[in-house]
């Protein structure tokens, strides 16, 4: 566990993008109806998706997910809240791995859309990844793994979306 460092806080969020090749609406609808679909798309990371309440598709969910993070099975369980408006899901952490380390752990996928440069009007997009965290001891580390592990997931699944299309 990396010490803390001088002026580290206790809460905060790590902000992250990743350029995506396949169409953000389609990243959205894969997580937003079909998670149980991501072991398929990113088997290096994910290796379950369960519901443990609710519907997959539903507002408030809760969900449990078994992957792996830096060679180490974890899990998670979480509340989803989802703006089909803005593309955005909020995975509010509940119980798992994470939640041993930090009082607070939320992870937002927010996927938009670009119009590329060359005047096209090809659609590109971008995957916005923020996590919210709050630790419960001074010690903890910032969830930089975690923010690590988001962003490869989304770079397997992505390739995995774009090659699909």
């Amino acid at each position: 566990m990396a010490a803390k460092t001088a002026g580290e806080p206790m809460s905060g969020k790590l902000e992250a993008e990743v350029e995506l090749h396949c169409s953000p609406a389609k990243f959205y609808d894969v997580f937003r109806n079909t998670a149980h679909h991501m072991p398929n798309h990113s088997p290096t990371h994910i290796q379950a998706v369960q519901v443990h309440e609710g519907d997959w598709d539903c507002h408030d969910t809760v969900k449990f997910w078994i992957y792996t993070c830096e060679g180490k099975l974890e899990v998670f369980k979480e509340r989803v809240e989802y703006d089909d408006a803005k593309r955005t899901m909020k995975l509010n952490g509940l119980e798992g791995d994470v939640m041993k380390l930090y009082k607070v752990y939320n992870v937002i996928f927010e996927f938009v859309a670009k119009e590329d440069d060359n005047g096209e009007g090809k659609q590109q997009g971008v995957a916005k990844l923020t996590i919210e965290y709050e630790k419960l001891k001074p010690d903890v580390p910032l969830p930089t793994k975690y923010m690590n592990f988001v962003t490869l997931l989304v770079k397997e699944a992505d390739a995995s979306l774009a090659k699909a299309a």
